[in-house]
């Protein structure tokens, strides 16, 4: 080339450091930013958690217990691991799972539609919902009751306007009431009965009066809160959107499940049901409630940790606790502090009149919310605050008629 003056002009050459400055300055903040981006999102998880945690008052009352136990009483790793019942964790982590592919299937809105249609009043729904939780928690665990009929309530109260925080609270105290028929009902029962040398059957008429008395008065309470106004469908879903391959796989998952878990192999149950749905449906694995599994280790670690206090050991073995009445009242009493399962197998220690740690026990499970574990997985299930102070309104007074009635049923039954 040559400029206008007409001297020749050597062209640039461009300088190699240069030339590769650019593109290496941009490769390195892409990692960079990809690091920024990642470290956001950690933060971002770490905070809702945090504040998930904040907002959850029962697992900050246990948080709290476990710091002032820990600092009471040093508990070792081992120890504190020692207390949780793993196969009650495993067995709700699988239900939760479990019920969550169900409800994605779209069945229990199918079925809450068919349901309106047949008992159209609220009164017939929430007492054909409270017998039918009572009738499948003596089959099934309470638990495992709750996690069929709570979901199906929630379904119905989103297609009517159904009461649906009250007629939780039914649920759940109908779960507690139809389980103390029979030994599977729950676990309390179950160990009460392997303990006692009874039959199956001599148990189950041991316990029906209790059973049909707790029924008797639940039954009647319902009616009365609930009226006979006509539910009319607020949302209409479409009449065939049921995922029914999923729905088929959840069933029978389900079934297997429930099987294997009554037979000690949770482990197994649940590693299988979370390898099958993290195929056909990974959100029913990572969506479910993780903090209410956290609340359950904790409650494990910390009532345990009561129940097993130098102080309340000596407390107990000042207490007669031979005869039928000392018995029935500690049961159910003590449930109101540490839980009637942690209260059955403490006792026991302390007492072997078998049927009046069972009326106890049973009970026990009404009162305050921590009485059994089932009245906390349906607040939870709930996911209202209010509900909270509600259960306990219509629960303690339904405690102190069960308190009469599991006496009067222990004397005459």
């Amino acid at each position: 080339m040559s400029d206008p003056a007409g001297k020749s002009v050597e062209p640039t050459k461009a300088n190699p450091s240069q030339t590769s400055a650019v593109p290496a300055s941009s490769s390195s903040a892409a990692p960079s930013s990809q690091h920024g981006t990642a470290a956001t999102r950690v933060l971002r998880a770490l905070r809702a958690t945090y504040e998930r945690v904040r907002g959850d008052r029962v697992l900050v009352i246990l948080l709290v217990g476990f710091v002032a136990l820990q600092i009471a009483r040093p508990a070792s790793l081992g120890d504190l691991f020692a207390r949780i019942d793993q196969h009650t964790i495993l067995t709700l982590a699988g239900l939760l799972m479990l019920t969550r592919a169900i409800d994605q299937s779209g069945f229990l809105d199918w079925l809450a539609q068919r349901l309106l249609r047949a008992f159209r009043t609220e009164r017939r729904l929430a007492l054909l919902m409270v017998a039918f939780a009572a009738a499948l928690s003596t089959l099934l665990t309470n638990d495992v009751a709750l996690f069929a009929v709570v979901p199906l309530a929630q379904s119905l109260a989103r297609i009517a306007p159904v009461r649906i925080e009250r007629l939780i609270i039914f649920l759940a105290l109908a779960v507690n009431a139809g389980s103390s028929l029979t030994p599977l009902g729950n676990p309390q029962n179950l160990f009460l009965w392997q303990h006692s040398g009874m039959g199956f059957g001599a148990y189950v008429v041991m316990m029906t009066p209790l059973t049909l008395a707790l029924m008797a008065v639940l039954l009647v309470t319902c009616a009365m809160a609930f009226d006979s106004r006509v539910l009319h469908f607020q949302r209409r879903g479409p009449a065939h959107d049921v995922r029914w391959p999923l729905l088929w796989v959840a069933l029978a998952l389900f079934v297997a499940f429930v099987v294997l878990a009554d037979h000690g192999a949770a482990t197994w149950a649940c590693a299988g049901v979370a390898a099958v749905l993290l195929v056909a449906r990974r959100n029913a694995v990572f969506g479910i409630d993780w903090l209410l599994l956290a609340i359950f280790v904790l409650m494990f670690v910390v009532l345990r940790g009561v129940a097993g206090l130098p102080e309340v050991r000596a407390t107990l073995g000042q207490v007669d606790l031979s005869g039928s009445g000392m018995a029935y009242m500690g049961a159910a009493v003590l449930s109101q502090f540490i839980s009637n399962v942690p209260a059955a197998i403490l006792l026991a220690e302390y007492s072997h009149n078998w049927p009046a740690l069972a009326h106890g026990a049973a009970v026990g499970g009404f009162g305050l919310a921590i009485g059994s574990l089932a009245n906390l997985i349906a607040l939870r299930m709930a996911k209202s605050d209010k509900i909270w102070w509600r259960f306990h309104w219509l629960s303690l007074p339904f405690y102190l008629v069960a308190l009469c009635v599991g006496y009067v049923a222990l004397k005459w039954g």
